[in-house]
């Protein structure tokens, strides 16, 4: 190889990595700075390809996608003096890559530190003005706005970050207060049971005496019309004797005198002392039935 073409060939190689140096490509998920000598001449470049001047331009680029900060626990104080314990998260992305750049450097893990500062900030004067009740359950969406939207502005006048979503995930007591806590509860439930169960009782006490009153009424009425029915047979029966000793009193003395022999004599094994003109034995000396009357019904 002669000289002429040595000296081509490496002006090739120097062709190619100049011009290596000067093409650079921004990905969709990214947002980039140019740099002359440091200071920013281009402070938002779109996404796709993109020319520089080497040794002179230099290109920043930052993940321009959603990121999560998962703040840790803080212990914030209520407005009733009360202690809570936070657990919360942001959603933040870049909003202006140039005021982001040269406010944190572009630094990832600085940019969560200071969030976390500002966002310990803003819950702590968020639930300095709130009760226990509001914080949990009353104004939980409005102290949620609030945060976001005095979050959002402060980030973005001094990182260039806009601020998608701050949540709570839990609000817990601190432990030395817990178990008090949940023992209050505990007696105001038992409080509570022993009123429903003292109520219910009182319900049952009046039924049951409801019950037992009609028990007493229905069981008097019963016996009443039992009573009457009974008075009623008892009447017609009478009735029905009468006419009939009525109608053949011989034959109906007769009758009478039979059953209280067959009555009498069934068992085979009863003694009788009786005197031998007894009225007893008035049909035993006549075995001839009295004739009916032809008059009867």
């Amino acid at each position: 190889m002669n000289a002429r073409s040595l000296y081509l060939l490496i002006a090739v190689l120097v062709v190619v990595m100049i011009g290596s140096k000067s093409v650079y490509i921004v990905k969709e998920t990214e947002r980039a700075v140019k740099l002359r000598f440091g200071e920013i001449v281009d402070g938002d470049i779109q996404p796709g390809l993109h020319f520089k001047i080497p040794f002179v331009n230099t290109v920043r680029t930052f993940d321009a996608r959603v990121q999560t900060l998962d703040a840790r626990p803080q212990s914030f104080l209520t407005l009733e003096k009360k202690r809570l314990i936070v657990d919360s998260f942001v959603k933040w992305k870049i909003n202006d890559p140039a005021k982001y750049y040269t406010s944190i450097s572009g630094d990832m893990f600085q940019a969560s530190e200071r969030l976390a500062n500002n966002i310990e900030e803003e819950l702590r004067n968020q639930f300095g003005e709130r009760t226990v009740t509001e914080v949990i359950s009353g104004e939980r969406e409005e102290l949620m706005d609030a945060v976001i939207r005095d979050l959002s502005k402060r980030a973005d006048e001094q990182f260039g970050i806009e601020i998608i979503d701050v949540r709570v995930k839990r609000i817990d007591l601190p432990t030395e207060v817990s178990s008090s806590v949940y023992q209050r509860m505990r007696t105001e439930r038992q409080r509570l049971a022993r009123e429903l169960r003292a109520r219910g009782q009182e319900l049952a006490e009046g039924i049951r005496a409801d019950a037992d009153r009609q028990r007493t009424v229905i069981l008097a009425e019963a016996y009443r019309e039992s009573e009457e029915t009974r008075g009623e047979g008892d009447a017609q029966a009478a009735s029905i004797y009468a006419d009939a000793y009525s109608a053949d009193e011989e034959f109906y003395s007769f009758n009478r005198s039979l059953q209280a022999y067959r009555d009498t004599f069934k068992g085979g094994g009863d003694v009788m002392l009786l005197e031998p003109d007894s009225e007893f034995f008035r049909y035993l000396d006549d075995a001839r039935p009295p004739s009916r009357s032809a008059t009867q019904p």
